[in-house]
This record gives structure tokens, sequence and C-alpha cells, in this order.
């Protein structure tokens, strides 16, 4: 995987969030010293990547200057972070990621973004997305080679955050939002349980899916940004002495979907893990979640056609064709179909619980394999959907590569609402990992 540090202007943009923060406690460097290096790496590379679809220079310094001349308010105080522009920002447009609400002004943040602001962050400005956050790609660049795709839809928080513009950046998940993205470009993705980070006020949601998420460059700016954004202590990312992890290898039934790269990637964890003293075994789902996975389509059209019918009304023309198709096939979906399919991923819910009796964890791929060269198809996003109905915490590590060099993630999935014990053996597994590939 290409070094990126030396792509671009590299001064304290380098830094993860942590460093950053202990070195602004310290006196050693300001907010807006740190943001003006971050906009510098924009400036430089935003051409090439276009990660950002609003940026305002002069409203990020007064942001950091203001934060320099206070008291902190909290763990990201003077820390710049990057929304994805599905998330209302009352200072900044949010146009959705579709032209039909270019320009648009909420009149107050979203929830999140109003937890990132009371915990000090620098709202550096708003990351591209994609139409209403559906899974058509946008004209964002993978950083780390430019003729590939960064992955959809957060596309723009994904690219920023792995190319240095940015040590943190929001995002969310209806299938495979986060955690795709975060493997293609080699980065960590982490989305929570689902209600365990902020996510109201999110003016096209899909009630019953959408999940938020984050990226970052390491477990700690993880930790620390959930912490934030929760208005808690971050996590403690060190396990038990002694504790032996049991962890689930689950190769799921779209299997056959995994280019050889995911498919060398799970055999080497799961060797690599088995060396280190986990107790490692191949497992599958309760038949409940094929269940619940066979009607996933009729709560996503009908969820996506009720959040953007209203906002599209003359404009259908103007939408993109996956957005059309969403709000044809809602039509065909009667009312008691879709209380159905909620009623089977509510079923397969308590079914899976049942596996994390046996497994701390399980362990499977973030994607399909490197990311595609076709930067303007629509990856599937088999290897994470499952995981987003089912409402448990997910991680992407970044910690393999492919034959082209390119960053394959690995995917670990905990116990909903055990997001905190997550993280922890994210740590124990990545460190397992790196001492065997050092």
């Amino acid at each position: 995987m290409r070094d990126l540090t030396d792509a671009g202007p590299g001064g304290l943009n380098l830094l993860s969030a942590s460093e950053a923060r202990a070195r602004l406690d310290s006196g050693e460097i300001t907010s807006e010293q740190l943001v003006r290096d971050c906009l510098a790496r924009i400036e430089a590379r935003e051409p090439d990547i276009d990660a950002w679809a609003f940026l305002d220079p002069e409203l990020a310094l007064t942001q950091a200057r203001a934060r320099d001349s206070e008291p902190s308010r909290g763990l990201l105080h003077g820390i710049p972070v990057g929304i994805k522009d599905i998330y209302d920002t009352a200072d900044m447009p949010t146009a959705y990621g579709t032209t039909i609400h270019q320009g648009h002004r909420p009149a107050a943040d979203s929830q999140w973004v109003a937890a990132l602001r009371a915990a000090g962050a620098v709202i550096l400005g708003k990351t591209r997305t994609t139409e209403f956050a559906n899974p058509v790609p946008t004209s964002t660049r993978n950083p780390h080679d430019l003729e590939r795709a960064p992955g959809a839809s957060s596309s723009g928080s994904v690219a920023a955050v792995a190319d240095f513009m940015a040590p943190l950046a929001t995002g969310s998940q209806t299938g495979g939002s986060v955690i795709l993205p975060a493997s293609l470009c080699g980065i960590y993705g982490y989305k929570t349980s689902f209600g365990g980070l902020p996510a109201g006020g999110v003016r096209h949601a899909k009630p019953s899916i959408d999940t938020p998420g984050l990226f970052a460059r390491c477990l700690d700016d993880v930790a620390l940004m959930r912490a934030a954004s929760l208005g808690i202590a971050p996590a403690a990312l060190d396990l038990p002495g002694g504790a032996a992890l049991r962890i689930g290898v689950c190769r799921t039934e779209v299997w056959p979907e995994a280019l050889p790269e995911s498919v060398a990637m799970l055999a080497a964890a799961a060797e690599i893990l088995a060396g280190a003293g986990a107790t490692v075994r191949d497992t599958e789902l309760p038949d409940e979640v094929s269940q619940a996975m066979a009607n996933f389509s009729a709560i996503l059209c009908t969820e996506d056609s009720r959040a953007i019918s209203a906002d599209v009304g003359d404009h259908f023309d103007q939408i993109n064709a996956w957005a059309q198709k969403s709000i044809r096939e809602a039509k065909n979906v009667s009312d008691a179909q879709y209380e159905d399919a909620k009623a089977a991923a509510q079923r397969a819910r308590a079914a899976i619980d049942g596996l994390f009796d046996e497994f701390d964890v399980l362990i499977t791929p973030s994607t399909r394999g490197e990311a595609p060269t076709d930067r303007a198809a629509i990856e599937p996003s088999y290897f994470n959907r499952i995981w987003t109905l089912m409402y448990l915490p997910c991680l992407s590590l970044p910690a393999f590569t492919g034959p082209s060099g390119m960053p394959v993630g690995l995917q670990l999935v905990g116990r909903r609402d055990a997001d905190e014990k997550l993280l922890a053996m994210g740590r124990w597994i990545e460190q397992r990992i790196a001492k065997v590939q050092a």
C-alpha cells in the first residue's frame, strides 16, 4: 500500500487526532496551525482527489482561532473534522449529494454535528457524498490510485482522511458505506451498533437501517471520536490479561463473490490469530439471517422512497438511475410486505445474538477485494449489508494489501452494543497481525 505522507504538503496534518490532542493540550501547537496545514494539503491535492463538496478556508480558520482563545470544550477541542454532506450544518450548505438541493442552507445542525461542535471540533468542511447517500459513485478518486474508486457513499470523507486532509470524518452506512470505503482506501472504518452514535436530524435517513460511522487513521482516533460524540471517556483498548479470544471465521453465503485477495486475506488472518493463541474456527450464520437478507430490498427501497420522494417531486429526471429505480420498486412493495421484512430482520437479530455466546468476534472480508478500476460502477456491499441490517458494530482494519499493492481490509464484527469491546479486540488483533508482518 502506497505511503501517502509525501503525496502533498506534510506538516501538522500528518498527525493523528490523538497526537494532535496531546500537542494542543501541551500548548506545543495551536488549532489554527493545525487547520492551516490541513488546508494546505487540501489546496495541493483536492484537484486530483475531489473530496470536498464545500470548503470555506476562512470559516475553518475562524473556528480554529475561536478554539485557541477559549477553554477546552471537550475531547476534540481544536481538531478539524470533515462532515459527510448528508449531515446538516447551520453555517455551511448541505446539498445531500444532489443538484436538487445545491446551495441549501439548513436552519440547524444535525445532532451529530452539534455533538462534535460541543466537543470543540473545528468543522473543516463538507465532504462529497453520493446522491442521497445511494451507491452511485461520485467524482472522488482513491488517493492510493487516482484511477480507482474510493468506495461509496462516504467517498469524500474516506478520501480526505486517507490523504491527510483531515484526521477524522463522519460517514454513514445503509449497505456498506463506511466499512467498504475504509477498506478500499486503507484506513480505519467504524460502523457503530444501531443507535450507538447521534443519528437525529438527518433529513433523508432510512430510519430502520441507516447507521452513523466514522473514519480515522488509527484505532486510538476511532475511540477518541466515538467518545467525543457521546460525551464519555474514550474506550480502553486493552483486553483483560490472559483473555483468549474466541474468533469465528464467517465467510457468509456471498463467499463466492470474494476475490482472490480477500480469500487469501481471511485465511492469513485466521492463521495468524490462531498462532497468537486465539481459538479460531469457522462458523455459519443462522438461517434466519438468510431469510432476512432475502427481504432486505423491501426495507431499503421503501424507506429510501419515503425519504426522498417529497424532495424529488418534479425533479425525477434529475436524480440518478439507481434512485429512480428505488422509487419505482417501492411502489410494488405493500405495507404488509414491508412490515414482514422488518419482522424477519428482527427475528434474525435475535438469532444472531446466540452466535456471540460462542464467539467474541467474527472476522470476515470488508469488501470483495481491492478497489475497482471502474470508477463509475457500483461496488456491491455483499460483505457489509448483512451486518448493517443485523445492527452489529463493525470495524475495518487496514491490515493487508492485494496483488496490486492496494489495501484490503479485515472486517471485525462484534455483539450488538458491545462497541467498546469490539475496539479493544481490534487492538489485540491488529497488534498480532502487525507482529507477524513486521
